[in-house]
């Protein structure tokens, strides 16, 4: 028996449950995993909360890093003692080990730690598909991003940065709008003290900006959209704020033939071989300093309901882990 959150029905943090639950042997395919960190990311509230289906009781959590205990008939890139590391999937992250389908898993390099791995591999391959594959960015342009102080937010500043991109980030804090700041951030708009179209509008010299990168939802949609050159490019992949309403294509059409999408990264990472290429892109730029992976809370895997509190409070910054 290992111990594990989990949830019986959905509702706020107070459903999140401490209990003991069995892990058993490896299958065809799979491989047992005793975690050393946990990576908590604004997708596991969305389980949690309902947003988002599954069938319960289930556990939560789709990222985490540690060693590979055992590995199951057929599995044949992995091995016991194994350093691993793995984002998405099917749930089932915050425990002190499980088993999971082999095939997410990659191996995580000695240069990196659990804790770093386990806090950057899906904030990391969000950024690395949002900047790489949606639109590929280049040199010299300049992008808005918004909630550019969380977890995703802190290394797009840094690979943009890295990249020649000019990042326009908006943050709720003075205290904020220093962090992304001093991680690469060209420009920081505090979305409570100043109009973010208007400053766009001043930093772009009325040019706007040829794509929106918005993981806040339902509060910044239509700003974002206000904020698009013609034929710019809405890239909306979270909902932090509550899912974006119903809305008319006539919104598009009216600001220039606007194009949107709403992305996630089991779309990109579909395959063996495409995870392993994302993975490789983002450990090459952490392994080269260009982009520092800092963890900026620790909570224990049983306070994982107080871990939700800060993060849907936005007390948080940066990543966050918990701690088996």
């Amino acid at each position: 028996m290992v111990k594990a959150i989990r949830i019986a029905a959905t509702g706020g943090p107070e459903v999140l449950e401490y209990v003991d639950v069995e892990v058993g042997e490896p299958g065809p395919g799979e491989a047992r995993v005793r975690h050393h960190a946990i990576g908590l990311n604004y997708i596991d509230t969305y389980y949690r909360s309902g947003l988002y289906k599954m069938a319960l009781p289930a556990v939560l959590g789709q990222e985490g890093a540690g060693v590979v205990e055992a590995v199951g008939e057929g599995v044949t890139h992995l091995a016991p003692g194994d350093r691993v590391v793995y984002a998405g999937g099917a749930g089932g992250a915050y425990s002190e080990a499980r088993v999971m389908p082999a095939h997410l898993l990659v191996r995580l390099p000695e240069s990196i730690s659990f804790e770093q791995g386990a806090a950057m591999m899906l904030q990391g391959l969000t950024v690395q598909y949002l900047f790489r594959q949606t639109c590929e960015l280049k040199a010299g342009q300049t992008i808005l991003f918004h909630a550019a102080a969380g977890g995703v937010g802190l290394i797009a500043c840094q690979w943009a940065k890295a990249l020649g991109v000019n990042l326009i980030g908006t943050v709720g804090s003075e205290e904020k709008a220093e962090l992304a700041r001093s991680h690469g951030a060209a420009h920081v708009i505090n979305y409570n003290t100043e109009d973010v179209v208007a400053r766009v509008l001043e930093i772009t010299g009325g040019a706007k900006v040829p794509v929106v990168y918005d993981s806040v939802g339902k509060d910044t949609f239509i700003r974002s959209l206000d904020c698009l050159q013609p034929r710019g490019l809405m890239v909306s992949f979270g909902n932090a704020s509550g899912a974006v309403p119903p809305f008319a294509l006539s919104e598009l059409a009216s600001r220039g033939s606007l194009y949107i999408t709403r992305p996630i990264l089991f779309a990109y990472a579909s395959d063996r071989e495409k995870l392993e290429a994302m993975a490789s892109d983002l450990f090459g730029m952490v392994e080269s300093g260009k982009i520092q992976i800092e963890v900026k809370q620790r909570f224990a895997l049983r306070d994982a309901a107080e871990a939700h509190r800060a993060l849907e409070g936005r007390r948080t910054t940066g990543s966050t882990v918990l701690l088996p």
